[in-house]
């Protein structure tokens, strides 16, 4: 992999594919949160560890917009990198990035969505 393109994409790939990850890891995690907090709230648990729990939450859904707001300037750039090295097609290095493009589109926000917490 001596060229410097290759090393830039693969790179690049391995950016967009951790925060894609990460996203859906926050999502999962807020999920569990809410599951926790309406549990302690059917036990009669004490306000206070309610309270905290929430607090929790409220840490995991502020990192989603983060999250989406850091994947999408990723997903640009390593899309404007395909863009403009197609003379790498046949790579795997270029495949792979293509791949990633692909699996992680879904994760990012769709065009005047709001985010909710």
């Amino acid at each position: 992999m001596s060229d410097p393109r290759l090393r830039t994409l693969k790179i690049k790939t391995g950016i967009v594919k951790r925060l894609a990850k990460e996203k859906i890891t926050y999502e999962k995690e807020s999920e569990q949160q809410r599951e926790r907090i309406q549990k302690y709230k059917e036990q009669g648990k004490d306000g206070y560890d309610i309270r905290k729990q929430e607090e929790v939450l409220q840490e995991s859904l502020m990192m989603i917009p983060d999250c989406q707001r850091r994947l999408a300037k990723a997903y640009e750039e390593l899309k404007k990198i395909l863009e403009t090295e197609e003379d790498l097609k046949e790579v795997e290095v270029y495949i792979e990035a293509q791949k990633v493009l692909e699996d992680s589109s879904s994760q990012l926000p769709n065009e005047g969505e709001v985010l909710s917490l």
